[in-house]
């Protein structure tokens, strides 16, 4: 076999094997829901708490955040009718996704979650959602 062609196959080799171990990062979002009795510092610590997890995971990073704050629910849960809302938009590898919502069921302070996987019409929206918001609020 020529050299050639050798060094050929090695390169395309290595390019082979570096493809397989790079890792592909998915768009996720997440809506949990914190109980009403705790205080602002609490409820500041808590976010930061799943903040931190994203921002320490590898790889991963938070795209957009908001604070919806308190609301009203549909119907009780553990005796509560309100609770405060948080939401993260974020970036990281599927594998994560299991430990960060281990995460959110251990916490007491959570009285549920939601973790969704978005697709491409998903981002989309949220991103032309983003871009509306902020217009009007330059406009304000």
């Amino acid at each position: 076999m020529p050299s050639v062609f050798r060094a050929e196959l090695t390169v395309n080799y290595q390019i082979i094997k570096q493809l397989k171990f790079k890792t592909m990062l998915n768009r996720y979002e997440t809506v949990f829901i914190l109980t009403p009795v705790l205080s602002e510092d609490q409820m500041k610590e808590a976010v930061n708490k799943f903040r931190g997890l994203i921002e320490k995971a590898k790889g991963a990073k938070i795209i957009h955040e908001e604070k919806w704050g308190l609301k009203k629910l549909a119907y009780p849960i553990q005796k509560k009718s309100t609770g405060f809302y948080h939401l993260f938009e974020f970036e990281a590898e599927g594998s994560f996704i299991k430990d960060y919502e281990v995460a959110f069921k251990r916490d007491e302070r959570i009285l549920r979650f939601l973790t969704v996987k978005l697709d491409k019409h998903a981002i989309a929206y949220n991103e032309k959602k983003r871009a509306a918001k902020q217009k009007i609020e330059e406009l304000s």
